[in-house]
């Protein structure tokens, strides 16, 4: 009985807490990923050749430093020349930058699928590269691109969890102060984990939903 009352009155309320401040990480850092992303993806197929090497530069750093590492560049090393930010700006910038990374890769090769037979023509009916981007290419390619990019923002919200390493207190962050004033690790870590998987339930289910919405028939899915 003590200890459900332990819960109820002082762990889920920490948490809940915790939990609003994971929530303020995850969505702009996925809005701004999938962005940066699909700008990148972009770049990399349609770019100059100057264009696409630095986006292949930008996705091998990205990729290839670990996010911890990142974490703490924004945070602790930026101040040497002079740029403070705050942790869950530094957060926010770390996370949106890694992952715009990830998805990139997602929507490059969604781009590589579509079949150059519609650029030239688009070409052929006069359009700009831009506007073959965006009214052509880009519609087709984010709708392939959507279950890997979708399953990118279910890693955002597991590794947000990092932001406490730079003092942004968020679920984990909350979770590991109560648990270190009370040693009750395993209860603890236990309901945080069964947050994060009704997070993760919660954004598959409204991604699945999306992806269902933008498909068209005869074209995703083909019946045997």
């Amino acid at each position: 009985m003590e200890e459900l009352l332990f819960i109820r009155f002082e762990v889920l309320p920490a948490l809940l807490k915790g939990l609003v401040v994971s929530i303020k990480l995850i969505v702009p850092s996925a809005f701004f990923g999938l962005f940066i992303g699909i700008i990148i993806g972009a770049l990399r197929v349609y770019g100059s050749t100057i264009l696409k090497k630095a986006a292949d530069t930008y996705v091998l750093i990205f990729r290839g430093f670990p996010l911890v590492v990142q974490l703490f560049i924004w945070y602790f090393g930026l101040p040497h020349i002079g740029i403070y930010l705050s942790p869950m700006v530094a957060s926010i910038v770390g996370f949106s930058l890694c992952s715009s990374a990830y998805h990139s890769e997602y929507v490059r090769g969604a781009f590589l699928s579509v079949k150059t037979g519609q650029t030239m023509g688009a070409k052929a009916l006069g359009f700009s590269k831009l506007q073959m981007i965006r009214f052509i290419t880009l519609p087709q390619a984010f709708r392939r691109a959507l279950p890997g990019c979708g399953n990118e923002i279910i890693y955002l919200i597991k590794y947000s969890s990092l932001a406490y390493m730079i003092t942004c207190i968020e679920l984990t962050g909350q979770g590991k102060i109560i648990a270190s004033e009370t040693f009750k690790y395993t209860e603890i870590f236990m309901i945080i984990g069964a947050i994060y998987l009704l997070l993760t339930t919660i954004a598959s289910w409204i991604l699945h939903r999306v992806e269902n919405s933008l498909l068209l028939p005869g074209f995703e899915h083909y019946k045997a």
